[in-house]
């Protein structure tokens, strides 16, 4: 039967949401009995709520499977649709920060997206996961083999060729009609390294120090240099200082959605202290894609909870609207905008949306006269690799369906999301020639900067 829920319970929600660490490292997160124990209980709960419908396929995965079922109780359910309730779910956290009324301090204590993490962590240790994944998210090492000049020029021409797609689709299963994202081997680091950087004295506010260390990201880096270039020129026009480390990896989000616990863990400890040195110098941190601030700022303390490293890095994070708003706050923003950038249609992403730092992409850009940032608040279904797989292309399009009709319809100027990946998801549904541009890069269109 579906838990029933009390008056005092429901009051319970109106408290302010709790994120407890998880605690993967001990032998008991993998014991798939009380794994299954788990599951059973929240999908019952997420049963008599049903709040979370429309958010992603996870929940109507279960929630069909349930319906269809002969209780039409979760009883009735086989339990291999837990699994695939499990493989549904990205982690977008959204369900978590926006939707559920019983998060802790809820004595339900229900954390859904901990949960599906706890069973990729299990389905991972058992080896039950396809080449295809461990590749798609071993982001630094396809970067670093797609990065060489002839084998750019070579995966690039492979990733746009429809036979070559095809063969794709068959034998590795990824959908011929995803986006696949442009590999440079000119990147962001690189470009860095030859730049001259204006001399430049930081000036610290309350919030911010006044000079940054730019966390490139293997997205950034190797995919959309631009946006990093971009970036850092809009930062110097206000002031602030930019520099990258020696060396970074990627934050780990990706192995993070497979499963792969230890390889986060292993991203952790070779990006963590490099950074610390750094904030420990008096420096802020600043990444251009949503999904790895989200790493440094949220997911590393909850995973590793006693680094006091992983904490000061965490403190010191930002995204780079959510900066250039604290410093506007001090009066430490230029505001001389050259060029109106007219209507945005604007899709904020899932993992900034959960940073609760509220709407700093919008409100800067409509600080440019003769501006306008209508907002989407709907995920994109692309996650990475949810909406480049064969098995899910289908089902990330249906998600991202509403965007594409608000964009088709909105008759805007431009349209564009924090997330790069995102942005090009929605240009695939709107199928019209067009593409995102990445709100830093319409900013710095705003100021001109050649």
């Amino acid at each position: 039967m579906s838990t029933t829920v009390t008056e005092g319970q429901r009051e319970g929600s109106l408290e302010a949401p709790t994120r407890h660490p998880l605690h993967w490292d001990k032998p008991e997160f993998y014991a798939e009995a009380a794994l299954v124990k788990e599951l059973e209980r929240v999908f019952d709960i997420c049963h008599g709520c049903r709040r979370c419908f429309s958010l992603c396929n996870a929940f109507p995965t279960l929630f069909d499977a349930i319906d269809a079922s002969e209780t039409l109780e979760l009883d009735g359910v086989d339990k291999k649709v837990y699994w695939d309730v499990v493989d549904h779910c990205y982690l977008c956290d959204m369900c978590y920060m926006s939707k559920c009324p019983y998060v802790p301090p809820h004595p339900w204590n229900i954390d859904f997206p901990h949960l599906m993490l706890r069973a990729k962590a299990v389905k991972f240790k058992k080896g039950e996961f396809k080449a295809r994944d461990r590749m798609l998210t071993s982001t630094d090492t396809v970067g670093a083999l797609a990065g060489i000049p002839v084998i750019a020029q070579v995966v690039n021409a492979a990733n746009r060729n429809g036979a070559v797609r095809k063969l794709m689709d068959k034998a590795i299963g990824i959908h011929p009609d995803a986006h696949l994202p442009e590999f440079h081997s000119d990147s962001l680091r690189k470009r860095v390294k030859r730049r001259q950087p204006p001399a430049l004295q930081p000036v610290a506010t309350a919030e911010t120090k006044g000079r940054v260390v730019l966390f490139t990201t293997c997205y950034g880096n190797r995919n959309e240099p631009q946006i990093g270039e971009d970036l850092i020129a809009i930062f110097e026009h206000n002031g602030i200082p930019v520099i990258t480390m020696e060396e970074e990896r990627c934050c780990g989000m990706p192995k993070l959605e497979l499963g792969d616990l230890e390889a986060v863990r292993q991203a952790k400890e070779f990006n963590i202290p490099r950074l610390a040195q750094w904030v420990g110098d008096g420096w802020d941190i600043v990444g251009p894609v949503p999904s790895c601030v989200l790493m440094l700022k949220q997911e590393y303390p909850l995973l590793f909870p006693g680094d006091e490293q992983v904490r000061a890095v965490s403190r010191s994070t930002f995204d780079p609207f959510e900066y250039l708003m604290l410093r506007h706050k001090e009066g430490r923003l230029r505001t001389d905008f050259r060029r109106s950038l007219g209507r945005i249609v604007y899709h904020t992403a899932c993992h900034l949306r959960v940073q609760n730092i509220g709407y700093k992409t919008r409100d800067l850009l409509q600080l440019v006269p003769q501006t306008s940032v209508e907002i989407i608040e709907r995920c994109s279904g692309h996650d990475g690799t949810y909406g480049v797989k064969s098995e899910t292309f289908a089902i990330a399009t249906k998600i991202c369906r509403p965007v594409v009709s608000k964009v088709k319809g909105a008759g805007a100027d431009h349209y564009s999301s924090d997330c790069p990946i995102a942005g090009h998801h929605i240009a695939n549904g709107v199928g019209d020639g067009s593409d995102s541009i990445h709100p830093i890069t319409l900013l710095r269109t705003a100021y001109g900067i050649e």
